[in-house]
């Protein structure tokens, strides 16, 4: 398995932290978001990765040179000029990965000890074309997942708006936690557009492919957003280790 880090995000709600640099260099618990999403990859043996660039690309570059790629063989996919969204930002960087590769991607500010080698055995045994880590968690947008956990919607819990790929009585609404482990085919499912995100890929597959859940609510998970966040993070990370 190879892994993307989504880092090609501008950062505005981690403002003025941002104003200066990336987010992917921003520091939590004194290390960056970056460092610590390739040592979680480097963990459990995911050696090969992708790091998408847009904000300050430039200093992102830098950083991996000076600190060695962190012992990762770590490929740029530079989208300095235009910022793609998550799934442009796939599109872009498939040129680095095999046709027949599995594909972890993940969210730079997300801070976590989920066990990707577990969700891989899980996605796995679903024969899973995407598997999109989630918890029971409040949060402003959800998937929908039916009573075996394949994805069948997705909710704006702020406007109500809704999107449904078939009528079912029970829904599971579970957050996103910006982790999903993807099959080689996934990618002929892909919009024929440039800039669009994950959500409208994933929706447009459910159609005719099973999108599974992978619920780790044992896990602790962080989104590093805000200013906020990263103290939270901090505080918790203290008692944790």
């Amino acid at each position: 398995m190879k892994a993307i880090i989504f880092s090609a995000g501008v950062g505005s709600r981690l403002k003025p932290l941002t104003d200066s640099l990336p987010k992917a260099l921003v520091e939590v618990g004194g290390k960056t978001l970056l460092q610590r999403a390739v040592e979680s990859l480097l963990y459990y043996g995911i050696n090969e990765m992708v790091v998408n660039v847009h904000h300050f690309s430039h200093l992102i570059k830098n950083y991996l040179t000076t600190n060695h790629n962190f012992g990762a063989n770590i490929h740029i996919s530079d989208e300095t000029d235009c910022l793609l969204d998550t799934g442009g930002g796939l599109i872009k960087a498939r040129r680095f990965f095999k046709p027949d590769d599995t594909i972890l991607a993940l969210n730079v500010d997300v801070v976590s000890n989920i066990d990707y080698i577990k969700m891989l055995s899980y996605h796995r045994e679903n024969d899973a074309l995407a598997t999109l880590a989630v918890r029971n968690r409040k949060s402003g947008r959800y998937f929908l997942f039916d009573q075996e956990l394949l994805l069948s919607g997705w909710k704006n819990a702020r406007t109500n708006q809704k999107v449904m790929m078939c009528e079912k009585d029970e829904l599971t609404a579970l957050a996103f936690s910006g982790i999903q482990i993807l099959s080689p085919g996934f990618f002929d499912y892909a919009p024929q557009k440039n800039v669009f995100g994950l959500v409208e890929w994933y929706l447009d597959a459910a159609k005719s492919n099973r999108i599974k859940a992978y619920v780790h609510d044992a896990d602790y998970w962080f989104d590093a957003g805000t200013v906020e966040k990263i103290n939270s993070i901090e505080k918790f990370l203290e008692h944790f280790n």
